[in-house]
């Protein structure tokens, strides 16, 4: 049976004892009732993480103790960015949890012609620190040390005009493209994918794609939901080129 594990952004700063963080302190006490000399596991988000065992539980505190660390997570051979479109609340958290445990490096939502949720202000900040305790709950059961990055939402024409001239190889899904992934050179470490929303890009947005450098690609012969796409996707490229090799 595998440890509990919880992200502790401070793990650079311990010596013989770590305490958690209130909320990683809360889930181990109140959920999972973990008691004294529990093994648990730490992690910081950046790669490295900590075998340990519970030594003091008083109020709402949980001092750590036996600190080990683990050995070091290997860097994935490919550098996924997902650029997702803006669906419904319940499909972005779901597509951002499989996105980390599929191993994507980083995720952008966009905001398109045909996205359902479009947000705006202080919304923004808010849906994006959602989205990072999302990520964090993924890390914590997949067993991944290295917290991809969960980039704020931007307009699609925006986004696109910064990513124009950025390096690596760019894909958009199209149901209608002649062309499928296992066709196209092996990416050079990293590799962009982008996903439309549920009514798929406009013809519009799918010609100012091509014209920032993404190739049109399709996955099998069926039209995907967004949510399956990105799954899909991130899959692919995993199989062809990156972890799943």
């Amino acid at each position: 049976m595998s440890v509990p594990r919880f992200y502790c952004s401070t793990l650079s700063h311990h010596g013989s004892t770590l305490e958690l963080p209130p909320e990683a302190a809360h889930h181990a006490q109140r959920v999972l009732r973990l008691r004294e000399n529990d093994r648990v596991q730490v992690f910081d988000g950046e790669g490295n993480a900590l075998d340990a065992a519970i030594s003091e539980i008083s109020g709402r505190r949980v001092v750590l103790g036996k600190l080990k660390p683990c050995a070091g997570e290997q860097p994935s051979p490919l550098h996924i960015v997902l650029a997702q479109a803006m669906c419904s609340s319940e499909k972005m958290d779901w597509i951002v949890q499989k996105a980390t445990e599929l191993g994507a490096a980083e995720i952008q939502p966009v905001q398109t012609q045909r996205s359902v949720a479009k947000l705006t202000g202080e919304r923004i900040e808010k849906r994006t620190a959602h989205w990072r305790s999302v990520v964090i709950s993924a890390c914590e059961q997949c067993g991944r040390n290295l917290l991809p990055k969960i980039h704020a939402p931007q307009e699609f024409s925006t986004w696109l005009a910064e990513v124009r001239d950025t390096p690596g190889a760019k894909f958009i899904l199209l149901p209608e493209s002649a062309t499928t992934l296992h066709e196209q050179p092996k990416p050079q470490e990293v590799v962009t994918l982008l996903i439309g929303p549920e009514g798929g890009f406009s013809t519009d947005e799918a010609q100012l794609a091509r014209q920032a450098g993404f190739i049109p690609v399709r996955l099998g012969t069926h039209v995907l939901r967004t949510e399956t796409a990105a799954v899909a996707g991130i899959t692919a490229l995993q199989i062809l080129w990156g972890d799943f090799k």
